[in-house]
């Protein structure tokens, strides 16, 4: 055997050495099925393990060092056969040899725009590499389409030697014998409850288990092989033909070869290529043998009334892969704990609701002699009017509103990240426009609005300038997150193409960290800005921060900025998750539909298999990645801001559980058969969640600690409402908005740069919550009148004015 493969070695060229060196030297995986994501996909050639199937490439060799195309006149080329009538055969014209991968190709004789030089290439292009996978002892047969002549279908069977051959090459685990051990259920008691859940096994009948272990030829007699057509089942033959294809070769220039048929499709020589579904989704297969297994799933899994069962995962992964069956099976799980989660949000938002009017700080703002008498401060120089402190008596309640050579790779990776950081400050210097269009359009709804709302028109009850503001403002924001967003997907994959990953695992690595850092940034900013930052710097009556040395620096509602982070987190999740839903359902069903109407006459005509799913939609290569991507970003938005959104869980429940139907319902009805692929775990996305969980606890504490009100009204009603700071005798929240303001004389005026915004005014009170600036109070005094006393070291005002008060 060694010096067999020697021998093979030595007389090989120079480039293929080096490549079928790096397969002999990479190590067995140990679990011995090795993902697809997890092998080298530069590589051309196939490995060669051992002698056993030297003999078996005899005619590869020979064929992988074809030279230029002119060179080459006679390629070996599928036979053309008629379609036979059979909508839903699965297998060539002679009903023996199963279809395990259909190409799709326009015949570049007939094409429109009919380029004679182009087109004789790329047909040069299509035959050498057909020809190549002649050689490789895949079988093709090639049928024109019955409803677009230019189409042609050339549908390829890989044989039983080939499927051995490559199933020992690829380590793939394939049943040794029946698992006889017994599993006990520990939910026996529940039987009757989760019997109403589960998948009906008459219908889709449980698996069957087996002890597995890595094909091996010699070791054939071993295996638990019935049946020959039924031991490789079908997601596996299609992987096994699509590792061929996308290693064998079709040109080699200047001693650089070109393979592979992804890259066939991407140059246009190639229109699509995909397995086939086993049948139509809504209606079994008039073929007795075929499972119809993608009608069960549409029946079980992804039509509307199986939205309350749990999820067929074992057929799952038997039909689309172990990498699809593993992202369904992650999302059931990730969309259970956040039942937890949704029931204590609930609980914690109707306690809210139905102790709002118990609220005694609530009441005393809501309260016309107390709240209504108080009037404030404008927010903004000389422009904005007074207001009172009650207009604001909605949004001081806890009441919630649902409205990203060594030398050489350093040099890719340094601009590949500073591309990166480019465009992070670019989602900053949004962030800093949205804050300006804050601080401008808050003086045209201060102007704009009625000074005194009418309490009984529910628009006017809760549309405050603040309020006004926020909307308006996160809409905008939302808008810039999604423009980025579909900007910054393209650039992400340009750089990470740039980079030059190794392998597939590699690259969507890759891919998911840039991609998460960059949504990481653009969602959340604008959230932290308003949970961390708004309002903390603006300084004091006399002497107010400004930015840019023209805009005052904004302030939050007299309630708080709880309020109006929920608005920022309500309309960006919303928006999001409508949003999504039309890209992922949507947009699939209107193009498929626009198909079905541009196919004229041909809905009179039987259909084969392969054309009804070439009309379909294709998956594409990242279509998972965006699915992580989605359901990341929402675990984000639940976990870093809940104290602030606590119905936040609640939302996120009920759109997975759509999610999961709507995902399911896409890739049964929508989208062709994807290629099945291993995986072993969801990938990077793991670490990713385990960082958002740790930051979660920081944020929150943050947000209970710095944006809500919590601890100042903890430190008034243990320690100021009792003597010897206040004049209870028990403890009350009774006088906590008295006891947060202060006076200030507008002769303390101390900003010389500027003119007194308060020109005019006799006298100015503000606010000082927990010895923070919060609310900016004002006291007119009339001619005659005396004017507040402030009692040293209290903060209490005491009113003594007859006509209007503090």
């Amino acid at each position: 055997i060694v010096r067999e493969v020697c021998h093979w070695i030595l007389n090989l060229e120079q480039e293929h050495f080096y490549v079928c060196l790096l397969y002999l030297l990479i190590p067995p995986h140990p679990s011995g099925d090795v993902p697809d994501s997890r092998r080298p996909f530069l590589a051309p050639h196939t490995p060669l393990p051992s002698g056993l199937v030297l003999e078996n490439f005899d005619q590869t060799i020979v064929c992988s060092t074809f030279g230029s195309l002119e060179s080459q006149e006679d390629f070996r080329t599928p036979e053309f056969e008629e379609f036979n009538g059979k909508p839903d055969s699965l297998f060539f014209t002679d009903g023996q040899r199963r279809i395990d991968f259909v190409l799709v190709y326009e015949d570049e004789s007939k094409k429109e725009n009919n380029k004679k030089g182009t087109n004789e290439k790329q047909k040069r292009k299509r035959q050498a590499y057909e020809s190549n996978l002649i050689s490789h002892g895949l079988q093709l047969e090639a049928t024109r389409s019955v409803s677009d002549d230019k189409l042609v279908f050339v549908k390829v069977h890989a044989p039983w030697e080939v499927l051995c051959t490559y199933a020992e090459i690829m380590h793939i685990k394939l049943p040794l014998k029946p698992n006889d051990l017994k599993t006990r259920s520990t939910f026996d008691t529940f039987n009757w409850f989760t019997k109403v859940l589960r998948v009906n096994e008459s219908v889709i009948k449980p698996e069957q288990e087996f002890f597995t272990a890595p094909f091996e030829k010699s070791r054939m007699n071993d295996f638990y092989i019935l049946d020959r057509d039924s031991f490789f089942n079908p997601a596996t033959r299609s992987r096994i033909v699509y590792f061929i294809l996308s290693r064998v070769k079709y040109q080699v220039m200047n001693n650089v070869n070109k393979f592979g048929i992804n890259r066939l499709v991407s140059s246009g020589i190639y229109k699509a290529a995909f397995p086939l579904h086993d049948c139509k989704f809504n209606y079994k297969s008039e073929d007795p043998n075929c499972p119809s297994e993608r009608y069960l799933l549409y029946r079980e899994w992804a039509h509307p009334r199986s939205i309350y069962k749990k999820q067929p995962l074992d057929l799952i992964r038997k039909y689309y892969g172990e990498k699809i069956g593993i992202y369904f099976a992650w999302l059931g799980y990730y969309t259970q704990m956040l039942l937890l989660a949704a029931v204590v949000g609930v609980a914690c938002f109707l306690y809210g609701y139905l102790n709002q009017d118990n609220c005694t700080w609530s009441k005393e703002v809501c309260d016309p002699d107390i709240g209504g008498q108080i009037l404030m401060c404008p927010q903004c120089d000389r422009l904005c009017p007074f207001w009172r402190l009650n207009i604001t008596c909605e949004s001081s309640k806890e009441e919630e509103r649902i409205p990203f050579t060594t030398c050489g790779k350093c040099i890719r990776i340094t601009l590949c990240a500073s591309a990166v950081f480019f465009w992070i400050l670019l989602i900053i210097a949004s962030v800093i426009g949205i804050i300006v269009y804050r601080l401008s359009v808050f003086i045209v709804f201060s102007t704009t609005l009625p000074k005194n709302p009418n309490g009984t028109d529910p628009i006017q009850k809760y549309l405050t300038p603040q309020m006004a503001t926020s909307i308006t403002a996160s809409i905008i924001s939302f808008i810039i997150i999604m423009i980025l967003n579909t900007i910054y997907e393209k650039v992400a994959i340009m750089i990470t193409n740039f980079e030059l990953p190794r392998t597939q695992t590699d690259y969507e690595n890759s891919l998911t960290m840039k991609m998460f850092l960059f949504q990481f940034v653009n969602y959340y900013s604008s959230c932290f800005y308003i949970a961390f930052f708004k309002g903390k710097f603006v300084g004091y009556p006399g002497d107010p921060v400004y930015w840019l040395g023209k805009y005052r620096n904004e302030e939050c509602d007299p309630g708080g900025c709880l309020l109006e982070l929920t608005t920022q987190l309500t309309i960006i999740m919303g928006g999001k998750a409508i949003w999504n839903n039309i890209q992922e359902v949507l947009l699939p069903w209107v193009m498929n539909l626009i198909g079905r109407y541009k196919r004229v006459s041909g809905s009179e005509k039987i259909t084969p298999r392969w054309e009804q799913d070439y009309h379909l939609q294709p998956m594409g290569r990242l279509g998972l990645f965006y699915e992580y991507l989605e359901m990341i970003i929402q675990f984000g938005f639940v976990t870093l801001f809940v104290a602030s959104f606590p119905l936040a869980p609640l939302l996120a429940l009920v759109n997975n559980i759509l999610e999961i139907r709507v995902d399911a319902w896409k890739l049964t009805t929508q989208f062709r058969r994807m290629v099945p692929e291993k995986a072993q775990d969801i990938g990077a996305w793991q670490p990713i969640m385990q960082g958002i969980a740790i930051l979660a606890v920081v944020t929150n504490a943050m947000i209970i600690a710095f944006t809500s009100d919590m601890i100042p009204r903890l430190v008034y009603y243990w320690s100021f409402s009792i003597p010897p700071y206040g004049d209870h005798t028990y403890y009350t929240m009774d006088g906590y908005i008295n006891n947060t303001l202060s006076v200030f004389n507008i002769t303390d005026f101390k900003n010389t740069d500027k003119e007194n915004p308060y020109i005019g005014l006799v006298r100015l009170s503000f606010t000082v919550l927990n010895q923070k600036i919060c609310l900016l109070t004002c006291l007119v005094v009339l001619p005659g009148t005396v004017t507040s006393e402030t009692h040293p070291g209290t903060h209490k005002s005491i009113n003594t004015t007859s006509t209007i008060g503090t």
